[in-house]
């Protein structure tokens, strides 16, 4: 599907995408176990901004937050008048894989909520621009629980079996060259709805 059709789902679902707490608090577990002063921080399809501003609470020295999605991006902007007075984040409408970010430039790639969309060829891409000792941080669906349907079934790419448990979570991010992988479950209810997804860290060798 070209990039027009994903980036107008997106668009169509950017209104009401952060009244699901659920994205947010994907972000900020991805983010807490992270060293601070990482330097840059990438963003990969940030959605409405949740990671890029979890991202704060490490100091970098600018975050580069990217989507496809130009209503996303316009929500996440909004915020920063109260969540970034500083300006550290850059917003930046464009595909998240490649990133528009220099070989060997990034100490920290976050990717929350988003992997299922992009595919497996963001791994080396990620490899690209994380700089030695860089890292990784992305949550991912299982493949027990995922069940795309409809239109976005369309766009989940079909060069990426999603996990079952903790350890095929971390073999992603080692199987593509990524050292010192691990991953733990992150689960989350409401309500009557329980929702769980696998958290992966790791570190560009």
């Amino acid at each position: 599907m070209d990039h027009d059709s994903r980036a107008a789902l997106f668009d169509s679902t950017a209104e009401h995408y952060d009244e699901d707490t659920f994205h947010a608090s994907v972000a900020e577990a991805l983010v807490s176990p992270l060293p601070g002063s990482p330097g840059l921080v990438l963003d990969v399809a940030t959605g409405t901004g949740v990671a890029a501003y979890a991202a704060l609470s490490l100091k970098p020295s600018r975050v580069l937050a990217v989507d496809l999605s130009p209503a996303m991006l316009a929500r996440a902007y909004a915020k920063a008048p109260s969540l970034d007075p500083d300006r550290v984040i850059s917003w930046q409408v464009a595909p998240a894989v490649p990133m528009p970010a220099a070989d060997g430039s990034a100490g920290v790639v976050l990717c929350a909520s988003s992997l299922h969309f992009l595919g497996a060829v963001a791994f080396a891409d990620w490899l690209r621009v994380l700089r030695p000792g860089g890292r990784l941080a992305f949550s991912v669906v299982s493949g027990a629980r995922f069940k795309p349907s409809g239109r976005f079934a369309d766009f989940v790419p079909r060069d990426l079996s999603f996990p079952t448990d903790e350890a095929g979570a971390a073999a992603l991010a080692s199987s593509a060259g990524f050292v010192d992988a691990s991953a733990r479950t992150f689960t989350m209810t409401g309500g009557d709805r329980v929702r769980s997804v696998f958290l992966v860290h790791a570190t560009a060798p």
